[in-house]
């Protein structure tokens, strides 16, 4: 944690440049901490970017209120999170530890800077994605999980922060971190706990309550009228984000699980053009949302549109799952598609507890060291396949068909039949699950042989089948049998992207005749604004 915290300290020796600050100062005002005062507080938005001319800042414990870090903020430097970019609230605290001089400019007035001059926006968005890389590797946050070890719905919440790139530390129930922090707290030590700072405890926690708490739920005033809303935070979903602001298009993205999508759960992608080393879909995606967060674009997760309506005024209307809507001119729909649930008796019943619809650092902790088994020939389970037999003691892949040709990349099949810590079997299904309240077991049916077997595991990782995630729209715009969206002038659209009723448009996985992959997804992502500011103009001119 030193070594991470001392290489930030250094890249953030790189100043602004003079122009920089001479546009802060002539945007914001001057304000002065006097030593020992707050400078923001774990919890609480930033509202405007503080950047530091006089004096000395540091991180605090808000636990103990001592310095947190070996380093401290001095002049030249600036104060906040990523987190500053949307609104969403802090995850540490800062205290003037010397008489302090700063310089502090609105949020949305510095948004508008950074737009308006890239290279102090490239200085600022480097360090605050720096900060929270820091945050997240060392898991130093406010934010305080107890008992993913044993608790599912912690499991649930665990892997919700993780893949939307939320810093928290992780503690299993009953260790001595756990238990101080729960007395800290005043609340039960043998006991599941979510906590952020020292004074908020998660009542009945789920990660839509966790969202709300960290700002990340969707803040619209209700007479607003986006120009685009952008359904669904997968590849597709954020590269249409980034070009909507780019264009100067007010946007929101609402994703019902977690920005990335199924490419989000991806480990490693090796076959994107300019990774030639690979990049994990958590951080492929995280790099565009930041982007599109810097253009002004606003996400929401998580939360889900449940119906769709066009008005008179030719205006959409969205209802959320938790009651709310919002409006806007255009809408496009990136909402993907999510795995299939296997027909197996006790399914649901296991579902965070050793069956598993991703394989990412959080799943992987929870079955370091034991057999797992991932059902799928796709590239997402040959991905998965590869990243767990680092930490597992193996990996069994089970395979409905005869070979991989078909369904997964030759370079990603050709890995897995090399490797000793994997073992391919095909012809082969899971016909039933077996356990109290933790998977133990599992029943295999393998057809070559033509008998049935039992293999002690768990956990499953369950990548097979897609189905596209469209219910809300049936009856709106036109969809194939498989429920995919069509689109283009087969269907009435005035451009490829667009659906059978003007203004809705549709890319990604969700839209029939796609190609499935990350690359497509993205440059349909990206192509489908101008049709979108054609649409939104149009509207803006009546």
């Amino acid at each position: 944690m030193e070594s991470l915290a001392r290489d930030l300290a250094e890249m953030q020796r790189t100043p602004l440049h003079d122009s920089h600050v001479a546009a802060l100062r002539k945007a914001g005002r001057e304000i002065r901490y006097e030593a020992g005062q707050t400078v923001l507080r774990a919890g609480e938005v930033q509202e405007e970017f503080i950047f530091l001319t006089e004096g000395e800042v540091e991180v605090v414990n808000p636990w103990t209120d001592a310095r947190h870090l070996p380093h401290t903020l001095g002049p030249t430097q600036f104060v906040g999170e990523i987190a500053f970019l949307t609104g969403a609230v802090a995850s540490m605290t800062l205290r003037a530890c010397a008489p302090t001089t700063a310089l502090a400019v609105p949020r949305a007035e510095m948004l508008a800077l950074m737009r308006q001059i890239p290279e102090m926006s490239d200085i600022v968005i480097t360090v605050l994605a720096a900060r929270r890389r820091r945050q997240i590797e060392t898991g130093d946050s406010a934010l305080k999980l107890i008992g993913s070890d044993v608790d599912r719905t912690i499991r649930d919440i665990a892997a919700f922060a993780s893949r939307n790139r939320i810093p928290f530390e992780d503690l299993p129930l009953g260790s001595a971190r756990a238990t101080a922090e729960a007395e800290l707290c005043a609340i039960a030590t043998d006991r599941p706990a979510v906590i952020f700072g020292r004074d908020v405890v998660i009542e009945d926690p789920s990660p839509a309550k966790l969202a709300r708490v960290l700002g990340l739920e969707l803040q619209i005033d209700a007479d607003e009228v986006l120009d685009v809303l952008i359904v669904g935070g997968g590849p597709a979903g954020v590269a249409a984000a980034v070009y909507a602001g780019a264009e100067g298009l007010s946007a929101v993205v609402v994703e019902d699980t977690a920005v990335g999508g199924q490419a989000g759960t991806s480990s490693r992608i090796e076959n994107y053009m300019g990774f030639p080393t690979g990049i994990s879909g958590g951080d492929l995606v995280w790099r565009g949302e930041v982007q599109a967060m810097k253009f002004g674009t606003r996400f929401a997760m998580p939360a889900r549109v449940t119906a769709l309506e066009k008005g008179a005024d030719g205006l959409f209307r969205a209802t959320l799952n938790d009651g709310g809507g919002v409006t806007a001119r255009a809408v496009v729909v990136a909402a993907g598609v999510q795995y299939r649930r296997l027909p197996l008796d006790r399914l649901e019943s296991f579902e965070g507890a050793g069956i598993y619809y991703a394989a990412t650092d959080v799943e992987a902790r929870w079955c370091r060291g034991r057999p797992v088994v991932v059902v799928g020939g796709g590239n997402s389970a040959g991905q998965a396949a590869m990243y767990l037999s680092r930490s597992v003691s193996h990996v069994h892949v089970l395979i409905r068909g005869d070979s991989l040709a078909a369904s997964m990349s030759d370079y990603l099949a050709r890995r897995l039949e090399a490797d000793p810590a994997i073992t391919l079997h095909y012809r082969t299904e899971m016909t039933a699950l077996h356990g109290r309240d933790q998977l133990e077991a599992i029943t295999l049916r393998d057809k070559l042989e033509g008998r049935d077997w039992q293999l002690e595991t768990g956990a499953v990782f369950v990548m097979v089948g897609a189905a596209p995630n469209t219910g809300w729209l049936r009856g709106l715009v036109e969809l194939d049998r498989a429920g995919y969206v069509v689109t283009g002038p087969a269907t009435g659209g005035r451009t490829a992207f667009e659906t059978s009723t003007p203004g809705i448009f549709a890319v990604g996985d969700v839209r029939a005749g796609s190609v499935k992959r990350v690359a497509s997804s993205v440059g349909e992502g990206s192509v489908v604004i101008s049709a979108v500011w054609s649409h939104v103009d149009g509207l803006r001119s009546r």
